[in-house]
């Protein structure tokens, strides 16, 4: 295939008019598959990664919005209310029922293997750790297989003393750092699925 531009032909690459072996040796999605849309049928197949956010209370929302779109990545903002519409069409906003994990159970009940959530609620992220996908705090910690036990363990044991009274106080005020931190680890966990 050709075009002329300014009196100059250019050769314009596609998989269908690259030789046989260089069709072989490129990237996988360009590589020849069977039939005359094996190019299209191969996007199509690939399952894009896609960000859940425990919208309740989230003070990150913002920040990842924008770095889906700069992926173009699908985002569900999941709450029982309180969030307002958003004119991106890669935004969907879900409003659940009031209820103690309306909202986690949705999340829990939509996510697959390979997509992204963005929450404070460990026994949610242990949920979603064990659908094979990833989990990210919004001050920027991820949750992994491995320090997942004792996250529970230790919210359970300061649930214990916060009832005894023992410990009074909560989790430190929100800073740029953790802001800073969250884009990072959202961004690496974006990269690593590609």
């Amino acid at each position: 295939m050709t075009t002329e531009t300014d009196g100059e032909r250019r050769r314009i690459l596609s998989p269908r008019n690259l030789a046989p072996q260089a069709r072989d040796r490129g990237p996988p999605l360009l590589r020849r598959a069977k039939g005359p849309d094996g190019l299209a049928r191969r996007l199509r197949d690939k399952k894009m990664t896609e960000i859940y956010i425990d919208a309740d209370a989230c003070p990150v929302k913002d920040e990842t919005l924008k770095v889906a779109a700069r992926h173009g990545l699908m985002v569900h903002m999941v709450s029982d209310g309180g969030v307002r519409p958003h004119a991106n069409p890669m935004v969907r906003i879900v409003v659940v029922t009031q209820g103690a994990d309306a909202a986690d159970d949705w999340i829990v009940e939509h996510i697959q293997a390979g997509d992204i959530a963005i929450t404070n609620d460990i026994p949610l992220a242990d949920r979603i750790l064990k659908k094979d996908a990833g989990a990210i705090r919004p001050n920027g910690q991820a949750f992994s297989e491995d320090s997942i036990g004792m996250a529970l363990a230790t919210r359970n044991l300061m649930a214990d003393l916060r009832e005894t009274g023992t410990v009074t106080g909560g989790p430190a005020p929100f800073s740029k750092q953790d802001r800073s931190r969250f884009l990072q680890a959202l961004e690496t966990a974006i990269q690593a699925r590609r």
